[in-house]
C-alpha cells in the first residue's frame, strides 16, 4: 500500500469515528451531551446531648448572641417556602420541626431545607396531644417520624418536639430518649402565631421576648407569620442578635 493510500484508509476512518460520535450525541437522551454531577449526597446531623443543659431544652446560652427561630413544619407549603425565602434573603438560619404527615404530602420539602443549611427535626407523626396518648400510642408518634425523616435525609433527624405541648410529659421524653433524642426541644418565646394577631402584633411580641439564647416557637402555614419575618428580623439585626439553627446556638 503506496503512503497515498494509507493516507486514504485513515482519512476514512476517522470520518466514519466522526460519523458515528454525532449519530450517538443526536440519538443520545437529553442532558447525555454534558454528563451533570449528581446532587450532593442529602445527610441531616443526628442528635446529640448538650453537655451541662436539662432535659428540656428551652433555652441556649444567654452570654452569645444569637437566638433560634424555630417553625413547626405544618400547614400550606407555600408558606413553607416563603418563609424560607424570605430568611435566606437576610441570611437567617432556621429549624424545622416536621410533622412526619406533612413530610409524606411534601417530602421534596426534607430536602429544600436541609440544602439551604437549616436544621430538621422531628415534631410527631401526626402532630396530636403527645402527652395524653397511651405509651404504645405516643411511640408511634415519635417513631414514625423518625423513620419518615430517615427514609428522606439518612437520619432521625436533629432534634425532637413534642406536639400540642410546651414540653414532653416524663412518659413521652422517655420514649424520645429510647427513639434516640438525648434532650426534648423546648422554648423560652411563644410566637402565638397560629393565633392570628397580625404582623405588627406579632412582630412586638417577639421584639418583646427575644434576648440572647432565646428559643422561639413560629409555624408554618400562617400568613402574619410570613409578613412579618422580615421586620422580625429587621429587628434582631438592629439589636446585634443573629439567627442561626438551633445545633449553632448551642455549638
Amino acid at each position: 500500500m503506496t503512503q497515498t493510500d494509507r493516507r486514504t484508509v485513515l482519512q476514512a476512518a476517522a470520518g466514519l469515528v466522526t460519523a458515528a460520535a454525532l449519530t450517538a450525541a443526536c440519538t443520545a437522551p437529553t442532558g447525555a451531551l454534558a454528563p451533570r454531577s449528581a446532587p450532593r449526597p442529602l445527610t441531616a446531623p443526628t442528635p446529640r446531648r448538650i453537655p451541662g443543659h436539662p432535659a428540656h431544652l428551652t433555652h441556649g446560652p444567654r452570654h452569645r448572641l444569637r437566638v433560634a427561630l424555630t417553625f413547626h413544619g405544618n400547614g400550606d407549603p407555600r408558606t413553607a417556602e416563603a418563609v424560607l425565602r424570605a430568611a435566606e434573603r437576610q441570611g437567617a438560619h432556621l429549624t424545622v420541626l416536621a410533622v412526619g404527615s406533612w413530610l409524606d404530602a411534601n417530602p421534596r420539602l426534607a430536602r429544600r431545607i436541609l440544602d439551604a443549611g437549616h436544621d430538621l427535626g422531628n415534631h410527631t407523626q401526626r402532630h396530636l396531644d403527645i402527652n395524653a396518648m397511651p405509651e404504645a400510642e405516643a411511640r408511634a408518634e415519635i417513631t414514625d417520624c423518625a423513620a419518615r425523616l430517615r427514609r428522606l435525609t439518612g437520619s432521625i433527624g436533629t432534634w425532637f418536639r413534642p406536639s400540642r405541648a410546651a414540653r414532653a410529659s416524663p412518659r413521652v421524653a422517655r420514649l424520645a430518649r429510647e427513639a434516640g433524642y438525648p434532650q426534648v426541644l423546648s422554648y423560652d418565646v411563644d410566637s402565638l402565631d397560629f393565633t392570628g394577631p397580625g404582623p405588627a402584633a406579632l412582630t412586638r411580641t417577639l421584639a418583646t421576648g427575644i434576648r440572647p439564647g432565646s428559643i422561639v416557637s413560629l409555624h408554618f402555614g400562617y400568613d402574619d407569620t410570613v409578613a412579618a419575618l422580615p421586620a422580625v428580623l429587621d429587628d434582631l439585626d438592629r439589636r446585634g442578635l443573629t439567627a442561626v439553627t438551633t445545633t449553632e446556638l448551642f455549638s
